[in-house]
């Protein structure tokens, strides 16, 4: 069962237990799953694959997390807990996130793999990196793990 399928169930289950939340989540999802096969020029009722359904998962929880940054300087504390909330359930359809201890050692290997040793190299450091760790890992920490390594 593809991650498209297990969401579409899932959201029987949503609606059976009149979780508002995760409703909005999945239905969110679902829409997003058929603007990304629309966009692939595939029609809106094939299912995604796996490999192509969790970036668009991810880019939804870039954007919860864009919103929770913005509804914070905002004031706005209302919004922001609505979007955590949501977060909570994106999160649970990805998978599992490597800590700062598993990525250190496999950034360290790759700058010695591909020789940087300056903050010029890094872009490509990191274009390499993020392709290899495929959504196994949040951009914003291995950039923060490469800042520290090469300063």
């Amino acid at each position: 069962m593809t991650l498209q399928q297990k969401i579409k169930e899932e959201l029987k289950d949503a609606m059976r237990a009149k979780d508002i939340v995760r409703l909005n989540v999945i239905r969110g999802l679902l829409s997003a799953f058929t603007n990304e096969l629309v966009a692939k020029k595939r029609k809106p009722n094939e299912i995604l694959a796996d490999g192509d359904a969790i970036p668009v998962i991810n880019r939804a929880v870039k954007q919860h997390k864009d919103a929770i940054e913005q509804f914070e300087k905002g004031g706005r504390k209302d919004l922001a807990d609505n979007e955590k909330d949501e977060l909570i359930h994106l999160e649970k359809y990805l998978p599992a996130q490597m800590s700062e201890d598993e990525l250190k050692p496999l950034i360290e290997a790759k700058i010695r793999e591909l020789g940087v040793q300056d903050k010029a190299g890094v872009g490509k450091l990191l274009g390499v990196l993020m392709k290899d760790l495929k959504g196994k890992a949040d951009g914003a920490l291995v950039k923060k793990i490469i800042d520290g390594i090469i300063s």
